[in-house]
């Protein structure tokens, strides 16, 4: 069983504009839609669209907890949350420009979370997750949560023993290495600040494979550079026309998590979610990938050794 963990949830709401995104101009609307936001969320669904059993944790808010459950179901994500009452589950405005590729995304902060929430999250964890399981800490943390409340997090499920996968930034990052976690998915950014000076990138995630299973750094519309068991690889994605690029990171990793359940190479594992992640960002909305459109595309990843 894989369980996400999605600390700070997201409703994404998708707008859809007549034209480019100009300033000081009336920007029209040609349409608004709804998806599930949140980076746990997206694993999920990933998950889900390939028949990997997953559940997803976290917090919600109960305001327009309606709304967020419809797109779950819609969505076939299975779920349980714990609810912070009085308070809407935050909203992110992703922009797509008619004719143009890519997105812009504008994220609300969140609600608080208070000691009382993060405590029953807890207890829900302790409760479901057992050593044989994969869990998945996606996301932005929310107002409340601090790095000391993270630490108490990876404590748990350290002493439960399960797969520790984590795709954080800044110092929820940093925790998680120390931590020595099984799975991290960085940024060409985000692995700067894990490097040391005069480290290039491929000797920092050498460095980092020596306490980190899997390490993954993503380089965007570059591919990959990715490490395990000595073992390094440059992953090369086909050539696609992108139209929304939120949420195609969370199709990846959701997607490789998955394979490495169904028992897959750790190369087919990476080329399956690159090619995953290729078939997201052809769709307009945060989520929808194609499987089959998948299956055709990996053939066209391009995987480089690295000795």
């Amino acid at each position: 069983m894989i369980y996400t963990i999605t600390l700070n949830p997201t409703i994404d709401r998708l707008l859809h504009l007549d034209g480019e995104l100009t300033k000081e101009k009336n920007n029209r609307l040609e349409s608004i839609a709804y998806d599930i936001g949140g980076k746990g969320h997206h694993g999920s669904f990933a998950m889900s669209k390939l028949g990997v059993e997953n559940q997803a944790l976290g917090f919600c808010g109960t305001t327009n907890k309606g709304q967020l459950d419809k797109i779950l179901e819609q969505k076939n994500i299975n779920h349980d949350f714990v609810e912070i009452y009085g308070k809407p589950t935050r909203e992110s405005y992703v922009i797509l420009e008619k004719g143009i590729s890519g997105s812009i995304l504008i994220t609300e902060k969140g609600y608080d979370v208070s000691s009382y929430a993060k405590s029953l999250l807890f207890d829900k964890i302790e409760e479901k997750v057992g050593a044989e399981d994969t869990v998945l800490i996606a996301g932005s943390m929310p107002p409340g949560f601090e790095i000391k409340d993270l630490e108490k997090l990876m404590m748990l499920l350290n002493k439960i023993g399960c797969f520790i996968a984590c795709d954080l930034s800044g110092e929820a990052l940093k925790t998680a290495v120390k931590f020595g976690v099984d799975f991290i998915k960085p940024n060409r950014f985000e692995i700067e600040e894990l490097s040391k000076q005069g480290q290039t990138l491929l000797e920092t995630v050498k460095e980092l494979t020596k306490t980190i299973d899997y390490v993954i750094v993503s380089q965007g519309g570059a591919g990959s550079l990715c490490g395990h068991e000595n073992e390094f690889y440059q992953i090369k994605p086909p050539a696609v026309v992108v139209k929304n690029d939120t949420g195609a990171g969370d199709c990846f990793v959701g997607s490789f998590l998955a394979s490495l359940t169904q028992q897959k190479t750790f190369v087919d594992a990476l080329t399956f979610a690159t090619a995953c992640s290729a078939s997201k960002v052809q769709y307009n909305d945060s989520s929808s990938f194609s499987v089959k459109d998948a299956e055709n595309l990996q053939k066209k990843v391009v995987v480089e050794k690295i000795d």
